[in-house]
């Protein structure tokens, strides 16, 4: 039987109860039809993984008792999704493909062709959560609230290198770089932000703790709206010392697309595949 997982924010000890609330009642003993005496596994984002037991189940209330624990607590990637909303589907495909693979932090930017009005951030958290709990997650990202580019690049943590997905940087006759040449091919970029961070190619990082991930470096992706990011976006972009522009092949990929693709590869080269 699969044992479900459930993320509670609240303490977790060896013999403690926790009462659910609604939602999870709802998911545990209506949509799971878990009854008393039948095992839950929970995590809380901060102790790790731990057993746990229904106690009383009801459609509107159920309380579980804690065991012991299963596994500790590791730390993701330090590894940001930066992404301008598109359509109400495809940004929480966006959101949940982003969890499943391991991201941070998800921070939603408004830029000139966002299309997107309103930004609902509970929703992504919902998301997230769902997300987490299915895919073996012992954490959830961090969502924030959505601003713009402009003000996002302005208060930016140079230490933390902007990896921007550009969709106009590939013309086969311009020179590479620069303010108005070609983005550098994702995995080339992607191996030299690595060797930089001091890990040479084709040794394992070291493995997370509890204390903080093992290696690599820091660094946030930046996927652009439908209507890709305008000229004055983009000069300013390329004009950032802490930004690396990046080529996700000949082809104009969705925002969905390129956002799964540019994390799958980062995480081979630089996060918790390689």
């Amino acid at each position: 039987m699969n044992i479900p997982r459930l993320y509670l924010d609240q303490p977790l000890q060896e013999g403690g109860e926790l009462r659910l609330g609604k939602d999870d009642t709802h998911y545990l003993v209506t949509v799971m039809r878990r009854a008393a005496g039948d095992p839950v596994r929970v995590f809380n984002a901060r102790d790790g993984e731990w057993r746990a037991e229904v106690a009383e189940a009801s459609r509107k209330a159920a309380l579980l008792t804690l065991g012991p624990r299963l596994r500790a607590a590791q730390d993701v990637p330090d590894l940001d999704l930066l992404f301008a909303p598109v359509k109400k589907a495809r940004t929480d495909f966006i959101v949940e493909k982003a969890t499943e693979l391991g991201v941070r932090r998800i921070r939603p930017v408004m830029t000139r062709f966002t299309q997107a009005e309103r930004v609902r951030t509970d929703r992504f958290q919902a998301l997230a959560k769902e997300a987490a709990e299915q895919t073996e997650r012992l954490d959830i990202p961090e969502i924030f609230e959505a601003e713009a580019l402009d003000r996002v690049l302005d208060g930016w943590d140079e230490s933390r290198t902007l990896i921007y997905c550009d969709e106009a940087g590939d013309d086969p006759d311009a020179p590479w770089g620069g303010a108005t040449g070609r983005a550098g091919p994702a995995l080339e970029v992607f191996r030299s932000l690595r060797q930089a961070a001091g890990d040479e190619i084709g040794t394992p990082l070291p493995p997370p703790t509890g204390e903080g991930w093992g290696g690599g470096p820091k660094a946030a992706i930046l996927i652009g709206p439908e209507g890709g990011f305008s000229p004055e976006e983009r000069e300013r972009l390329r004009s950032l010392s802490f930004v690396r522009a990046i080529s996700l092949g000949p082809r104009i990929l969705r925002a969905d697309t390129a956002a799964v693709a540019a994390l799958t590869l980062w995480q081979a080269v630089c996060g918790d595949w390689a």
